[in-house]
């Protein structure tokens, strides 16, 4: 049996650089009826743990640490005693929404998270923000890209820590590279597939 996937979508605002923004995020639930990974705990711990249910919660992975991707991980990680999981290059954002509360572990290019019997392999793409990931589960055929890549593009470049070349670098030569039918499963907004946004991805 292999994990399955559920979206919540959780609203709140987005903050940096002095200014704040309305947003509704996805956040992804993937594993079986007995243990299940957290991909973004957005905004409402509440909401995200009345999803996890009775399942054992095993990690809460985040694919940035942008405010509105992490701002409930600590209050759900008390709840649950799940680690929570960030690429260090991201710490310095982190420390803007959390400075009082370190994340457990640490995510790395190349790591394999598993799952319920499914792969997850963390991919480090930077430019959004310097510790962005995206999880690719191969055999679910499914890519979750936080804030990397969207129905229409690339992430957002115009903020404190985020670079434009360095984000289309990323999605070439990470995304770009698996396979075309792959799901993109984006932190905000509807999913896409890879083959949908060659195209939408310039310079």
């Amino acid at each position: 049996m292999t994990a399955t996937v559920q979206n919540v979508v959780t609203s709140g605002v987005f903050e940096l650089d002095g200014g704040s923004w309305d947003v509704d995020n996805n956040v992804w639930v993937i594993g079986d009826d007995r243990e299940v990974f957290v991909i973004d705990a957005a905004h409402d711990a509440d909401v995200i743990a009345d999803v996890v249910g009775e399942r054992t919660l095993r990690a809460i992975v985040c694919t940035h640490a942008h405010n509105d991707h992490v701002n409930a991980a600590p209050a759900l990680a008390e709840r649950t005693g799940a680690p929570i999981l960030l690429h260090p290059d991201d710490r310095v954002l982190w420390d803007l929404t959390h400075p009082e509360r370190a994340p457990d572990g640490e995510l790395a290019d190349g790591q394999v998270l598993t799952i319920a019997g499914t792969d997850l392999t963390v991919l480090h793409t930077p430019g959004h923000a310097p510790g962005a990931v995206c999880l690719y589960a191969k055999d679910l055929g499914v890519v979750f890209t936080g804030d990397t890549l969207f129905h229409g593009g690339p992430g957002a470049t115009g903020r404190s820590y985020s670079d434009y070349p360095t984000i289309v670098r990323s999605i070439r030569e990470k995304l770009f590279a698996l396979p075309e039918s792959t799901r993109v499963n984006t932190g905000h907004g509807e999913s896409t597939t890879l083959a949908a946004e060659k195209e939408n991805v310039t310079g």
